[in-house]
């Protein structure tokens, strides 16, 4: 990606980037036919981890070595181990073999940083499952058996996100939505952007949703379906809550209608939520 791009997907501004680049080597751009240096997923996840480092306290030039060391080689190649880990994932999950699955997640989590392993190979990896699911190459059985392994684990690399950070995000699915895996994966690239995470998960009543937001008192309540009929029966209750509480909505409707209830409309790929999320909390 060009320089432009890396900083819309991190939120760290050009100029930021290019003095990261010359006084800590923290990006390795390569060259296109053009002349134009081209940045890679493994650049992206360094400035990322920069970001949270010095969000945390640690110096710039700290921050930027221990970013640098925590993204390894593996990462830089890019290209080979995501596709060996993704295509153990299917194999293994085909054949309802778990095991096979835990290896490949391991081999998966300790070769690359938590966000890479989500953004570049999980992601893809479970939109894919979908997408065979709806083409009729795999069954409802092991698409479920994929999407509870995998959530399993990220609710185990979850562990503390509700112990850390500081402006909170309340997460969850409108009644009547019990597809929560997206939230997860929100969830923890939020916790690794500095916030505090309230996860509700799947199919959550707004007047425990209000209690909540009464008692927390968040930064953002995230409200997610994927079922445009869902968030028209909720539409009213939306409404109620986005005058008590900033309210970001990801569902498949237009933007007119999530508009009309006072809530902020979500889109684009999870890290993409993850990014407009934290510049809301920048913002205030």
């Amino acid at each position: 990606m060009r320089i432009g791009e890396l900083s819309r997907r991190t939120g760290v501004s050009p100029e930021l980037l290019r003095a990261w680049e010359s006084r800590y080597g923290l990006l390795r751009p390569i060259r296109s036919s053009g002349g134009f240096r081209l940045y890679s997923p493994a650049d992206e996840a360094r400035v990322r981890r920069t970001s949270a480092l010095i969000t945390d306290g640690v110096s710039a030039a700290e921050a930027a070595r221990l970013a640098g060391n925590d993204v390894p080689a593996s990462e830089d190649a890019g290209g080979s181990l995501v596709a060996d880990v993704t295509t153990a994932l299917h194999e293994a999950t085909d054949r309802y073999d778990a095991a096979a699955a835990q290896d490949a997640l391991d081999r998966l989590f300790s070769s690359v940083t938590t966000e890479f392993a989500l953004t570049n190979v999980l992601i893809p990896y479970l939109r894919d499952l979908g997408d065979r699911w709806a083409a009729g190459r795999v069954s409802v059985a092991q698409e479920h058996f994929a999407a509870h392994l995998v959530r399993g684990r990220l609710l185990g690399i979850a562990g503390d996100w509700g112990a850390r950070g500081g402006s909170t995000a309340v997460l969850a699915c409108m009644p009547g939505e019990h597809h929560d895996l997206g939230l997860v994966i929100l969830g923890i690239l939020l916790s690794r952007r500095g916030w505090r995470v309230t996860f509700l998960g799947a199919d959550t009543p707004f007047d425990t949703l209000e209690a909540g937001v009464r008692s927390l008192r968040p930064a953002a309540v995230v409200l997610t379906t994927v079922d445009k009929r869902v968030f028209r029966r909720h539409a009213e209750s939306i409404a109620a809550l986005a005058t008590a509480t900033r309210v970001g909505v990801v569902a498949p409707v237009d933007l007119e209608a999530v508009s009309a209830t006072g809530a902020d409309q979500l889109m684009g790929e999870i890290a993409e939520v993850a990014e407009t999320l934290t510049a809301w909390r920048s913002a205030d």
